[in-house]
C-alpha cells in the first residue's frame, strides 16, 4: 500500500510518498513560493542569440528565461521545416509571446520555456497545438493502447493534441472526455488573459506541491492519504472530491504527539538516502557523487559474500540488489542530466542483461522519463533523466562553506 504523507509548517509544506513503509518520492515547496514549472507566462524577447540558437525571454523573475529554437518550431516534429530555420526568422527582439515553464530556475541558470504548451489533468495531458495523440506505455495489452488511442482521436479538435495517461486505462470514456472539457477552458482563460496583459506577466501557476502529488500519484481507492494541519486536511479532501466526484478518499488527520515524519521514519530515511555512502540491504553498498550535470554511481559487494561460492553469481546478484535501489534514488533524489552506473564487472553477457533489464523494469516506475544508453566500451552504464524541478531534500541540505564540498583533509 501506499501512503502519500502531508507535512505542514510555518513556511513549507513537505510531502513523502511510501509504498510499504518504504520512502519513494519526496518534495518540497515554500508556501509562498510554490513551484513554477507547468506555469504560464506572457513573455517579452530580450536577447537573441544566433550563436546559440536561442532567446532570452523577460518573464517577470530574477533571472531571464532562456527559449531553445526546438521551443519555437511546431510540437509536431512531421511539421518541422526541412532545414531548421535560424532563430533570427523566428523570433525578434521585443516581441510579446506565450510561454510556458518546462523547467524551473535552479543554480545559476534562469528557467527554461516553451512555446510546446500541455496542461495535465488527472487522465490526460492537454497539448492545444501539438496534433496527435499518445498513449502512455505502461497501459497494456497493445489492444487497450489501440482502442484509447483511437478514443483520443475520436474526441480532440483538429490542431488538438492529447497524451492519455496511465490511470486512463481503467476509467470510463465519459470521465475522460469530461477531463478534456476542464482542460479546454482552462486553456482558453489563459490564451484570454493573455491578450488582455502586456508582457512580463504571469498567467496561469500550477497546482501547489500536495495537489500536484494527488493530480500525479495518489490513487484514493487504495491509498492513504495523511496530513498533519486540519485546514490542510478539508482543502485536500475537497480538492480530491472535485477531481474524483464520487469517490472516497482515504484522508487521515495525523493528531498522534508523535511528529508524523517521525512516525513513518521519514527523516530517516531521507538522513540516510542522501548520504554519499548507501548501503544495500544485502550487505553491498553504493558511493553517490553529484555534480550539477553529472552523476556517478559505483557499486561495491561491501560485507555480501553470496549465498554459493561462485564469484559471477555474488557479483550479479549484488548488481541486480544495486539497479533497483539506484532507480528508487534517482527518482527520490529527482536527480537529472547524465548518469554513470559502474557495476561491478560481469564476466557473462546474459548476466549484464539481468542487470540492464532490471534497472530499466524499475525505472519504469518512475514518472520523469529516464532513457538507458546502453553500457560503454569500458563496462560502464550511461543513462539520462530528466530534470525539472530542484530537488525537494535539496532545499534543505547544502554544500559545506569551508570545503565546498571536497571533504578532504590535508596530510602533512
Amino acid at each position: 500500500m501506499k501512503q502519500l504523507v502531508v507535512h505542514n509548517e510555518s513556511e513549507w509544506t513537505q510531502a513523502a510518498l511510501l509504498d510499504d513503509g518504504r520512502l519513494i518520492e519526496f518534495a518540497a515547496e515554500r508556501l509562498q513560493e510554490h513551484g513554477m514549472a507547468g506555469s504560464f507566462y506572457k513573455g517579452r524577447i530580450v536577447n537573441v542569440l544566433p550563436g546559440m540558437q536561442a532567446a532570452f525571454v523577460d518573464i517577470g523573475l530574477k533571472k531571464n528565461a532562456f527559449l531553445y529554437i526546438d521551443d519555437l518550431l511546431p510540437a509536431h516534429t512531421e511539421k518541422h521545416p526541412p532545414e531548421k530555420p535560424s532563430i533570427e526568422q523566428m523570433a525578434r527582439k521585443g516581441q510579446q509571446l506565450l510561454v510556458q515553464i518546462t523547467k524551473e530556475p535552479f543554480g545559476g541558470k534562469g528557467a527554461r520555456v516553451t512555446t510546446h504548451y500541455s496542461l495535465p489533468g488527472r487522465y490526460l495531458v492537454y497539448m492545444p497545438e501539438a496534433d496527435y495523440v499518445a498513449v502512455s506505455k505502461k497501459i497494456s495489452p497493445e489492444s487497450d493502447r489501440l482502442r484509447m488511442k483511437a478514443f483520443g482521436e475520436g474526441i480532440r479538435r483538429p490542431g488538438e493534441g492529447l497524451i492519455l495517461r496511465t490511470v486512463a486505462g481503467g476509467e470510463s470514456e465519459d470521465k475522460l472526455a469530461e477531463d478534456l472539457d476542464t482542460l479546454r477552458l482552462r486553456w482558453q482563460e489563459i490564451v484570454a488573459a493573455s491578450e488582455r496583459v502586456d508582457a512580463p506577466k504571469e498567467l496561469y501557476r500550477d497546482l501547489d506541491l500536495a495537489q500536484r502529488m494527488i493530480r500525479d500519484v495518489y490513487d484514493p481507492l487504495t491509498d492513504e492519504l495523511i496530513v498533519d494541519d486540519a485546514n490542510q486536511e478539508g482543502k485536500l479532501s475537497a480538492f480530491v472530491q472535485e477531481m474524483l466526484p464520487g469517490a472516497e478518499p482515504r484522508v487521515r488527520l495525523h493528531t498522534e504527539s508523535t511528529p508524523m515524519f517521525e512516525r513513518y521514519e521519514v527523516e530517516q530515511q531521507l538522513h540516510r538516502d542522501f548520504g554519499r555512502k548507501i548501503r544495500l540491504p544485502g550487505g553491498g553498498t553504493l558511493i553517490w557523487d553529484q555534480t550539477e550535470a553529472l552523476t556517478v554511481v559505483d557499486v561495491n559487494t561491501g560485507k555480501f559474500t553470496g549465498a554459493d561460492d561462485s564469484l559471477e553469481t555474488t557479483v550479479t546478484d549484488t548488481n541486480l540488489e544495486a539497479a533497483e535501489e539506484i532507480a528508487r534514488l534517482l527518482r527520490l533524489r529527482d536527480v537529472g542530466g547524465i548518469v554513470i552506473v559502474d557495476f561491478i564487472d560481469m564476466r557473462e553477457e546474459v548476466n549484464r542483461m539481468r542487470v540492464l533489464e532490471r534497472l530499466r523494469e524499475r525505472l519504469a516506475r518512475d514518472r520523469t522519463q529516464s532513457q538507458i544508453v546502453g553500457w560503454t566500451q569500458l563496462g560502464l552504464l550511461e543513462m539520462t533523466r530528466k530534470k525539472v524541478r530542484e530537488s525537494g531534500a535539496g532545499l534543505f541540505y547544502k554544500v559545506c562553506p569551508s570545503c565546498e564540498g571536497t571533504g578532504r583533509i590535508m596530510i602533512r
